[in-house]
This record gives structure tokens, C-alpha cells and sequence, in this order.
């Protein structure tokens, strides 16, 4: 399955446009390589997803065309969150 589309039926990114747009900035890695949004996505698969200053790395458990809300959090696994801090 397509990165972009991914990211939208897991609910991860709520809009597959957007999920494009933060791909193509180079704010996504596939295993720690920088993906595309047309790269493919396997179960198995390490997403590290940069959001401004917050930082999830997720662990891709199944691959699901479509999905009910309630159950799209069992197309992944949270491993790691953190946020950066702000200096001013």
C-alpha cells in the first residue's frame, strides 16, 4: 500500500493530502530511509513521522484497504513519541 494511503485509512494522518505534502517535505522515513509518498508500506515496516515539534515512530502490524475508526489502531503500534523542546 502506498505510504499516503496508509497513513490515512491507519488515521495516523487524518487527510491523504496531507500525508503527500509531509512525505514529499522529507519528514517521513521508512526504515530510517526518507520516503515518498508513493513508497509502498509491508507490515513489519518502522515509520518515523516528524509532526512540528512531536516525533512518532510507529510500527506498521497489518495492511488494511479500508477500515471502521474503531479498529484502525490495530493497523500499527506506537513504539516511540517524543517532543522536542522549544528554546526561546
Amino acid at each position: 500500500m502506498r505510504l499516503d494511503k496508509f497513513l490515512k485509512v491507519s488515521r495516523i494522518i487524518k487527510r491523504r493530502s496531507v500525508a503527500k505534502e509531509i512525505a514529499d517535505q522529507g519528514r517521513i522515513l521508512i526504515n530510517n530511509r526518507p520516503a515518498k509518498s508513493s513508497s509502498q508500506v509491508v507490515a513489519g515496516d518502522t515509520l518515523t513521522i516528524k509532526f512540528g515539534n512531536k516525533t512518532e515512530t510507529v510500527k506498521v502490524n497489518q495492511i488494511v484497504e479500508t477500515t471502521k475508526k474503531s479498529e484502525a489502531e490495530n493497523m500499527y503500534k506506537i513504539i516511540d513519541e517524543t517532543y522536542a523542546e522549544n528554546f526561546d
